[in-house]
């Protein structure tokens, strides 16, 4: 098989484990933070750096692609992987939640959903069937249903609709999916913050036997203990034979905790956003760097950290570099951030092959929410 899971170690403690993920472009070792390209280019960052950071897998994002340049142009540069010159492997989001968040730009009806382009307002319509047939012409190893993602304060029968939705737009995608030999094509959990419709959820994907299965609609708006219930109750009803998505989840305490229930991928916007707006991520913390407390701090970023930004530049010279507002202070911070949220990811791994999982990442796991 072209998509295979490879469990090789569950937690003594916890639902939380280790694996190995086989695709068209390599494997991924599981669990595992990827990082997320929205525009095929994860932002400030070349293929060669990237690569540095352990990433194994990053994200693109259909919406955005079709607006720009547009997957014509793409599948005639031989897809996504020739396109960026990233050889490993690829996920593209379907657009279902950038459409969605398009609340007073767009129409949902049972064929799809019409909404107006915000680049140049012209009226555009994605369906399931052309989701698929974007995502098929961008190439990625694994694509992403399209779903209706309902909003985080959404009522039981508007969730209960869009749960619905969701799995009958997922059989059209089945349908029209030409590429099943070397793209994956995933299912997606939706039902709130609801456990019964979650549940119902989980129980229609499975007979599907698809190569994988995400879970989305945690990160819209709801409470954090709420999202760290939902996925508690979510994650063990899935297969254990397939990977398990946790969608645009990205903090340590957010990834600790889904890995305790069972959860190997996720993805997030925030280290290279941070990057953008010079702050770090440095074992938990995140640290401005335009304070003045780091102007004559010529230490390290973190002494511990093996990226490149730690093993040659001060605090003092990004503190330099972001004050002036020079390009290569966002650069720097970005590829540490990406840096420090996979190595995350890795030292979990390991701590669950060494049985230490619980007592190292203690902290990580209490049940405690601002």
């Amino acid at each position: 098989m072209v998509f295979s899971f490879q469990l090789q170690k569950k937690c003594l403690h916890t639902q939380a484990r280790v694996g190995t993920w086989s695709t068209p472009h390599g494997i991924v070792e599981t669990p595992r933070f990827m990082p997320v390209g929205t525009l095929a280019t994860v932002k400030g960052l070349t293929p060669a750096q990237l690569e540095t950071t352990g990433a194994q897998m990053i994200l693109a994002n259909t919406y955005h692609l079709h607006l720009q340049p547009g997957e014509k142009i793409v599948e005639a540069a031989g897809g996504l992987h020739s396109f960026m010159g990233w050889n490993g492997p690829i996920l593209t989001d379907s657009g279902g939640f950038q459409v969605f968040s398009l609340s007073k730009l767009r129409k949902i009806r049972e064929i799809g959903v019409t909404f107006r382009s915000p680049r140049d307002g012209s009226i555009i319509e994605l369906t399931p069937e052309r989701s698929i047939h974007i995502q098929n012409a961008l190439g990625a190893d694994v694509i992403m249903a399209f779903d209706e993602c309902p909003p985080g304060d959404a009522d039981y029968d508007a969730v209960a609709a869009a749960t619905d939705r969701t799995y009958r737009w997922l059989e059209r995608c089945i349908k029209a999916h030409q590429r099943p030999q070397d793209q994956g094509l995933f299912g997606i959990v939706q039902g709130g913050t609801y456990p019964k419709l979650r549940s119902d959820a989980v129980s229609a994907l499975i007979p599907l036997d698809l190569p994988g299965y995400a879970i989305g609609g945690v990160s819209v708006g709801e409470q954090p203990a709420l999202v760290r219930d939902i996925v508690k109750f979510t994650t063990p009803l899935l297969p254990e034979s397939k990977p398990r998505y946790l969608m645009g989840v990205g903090t340590y305490k957010e990834m600790a905790m889904a890995i305790a229930s069972g959860i190997d991928l996720f993805d997030c916007v925030i280290p290279t956003r941070f990057g953008r707006h010079g702050t770090a991520l440095v074992r938990g913390e995140r640290w401005n760097l335009k304070n003045a407390r780091f102007r004559e701090d010529f230490s390290p970023l973190d002494p511990e950290c093996p990226c490149y930004v730690c093993k040659n530049f001060s605090r003092a010279y990004l503190n330099h570099l972001v004050r002036s507002r020079e390009m290569l202070g966002y650069i720097l911070l970005s590829l540490h951030n990406v840096t420090e949220l996979v190595r995350f990811t890795q030292r979990i791994r390991e701590a669950i092959l060494n049985d230490s999982f619980t007592e190292e990442f203690a902290d990580w796991l209490k049940e405690d929410f601002p």
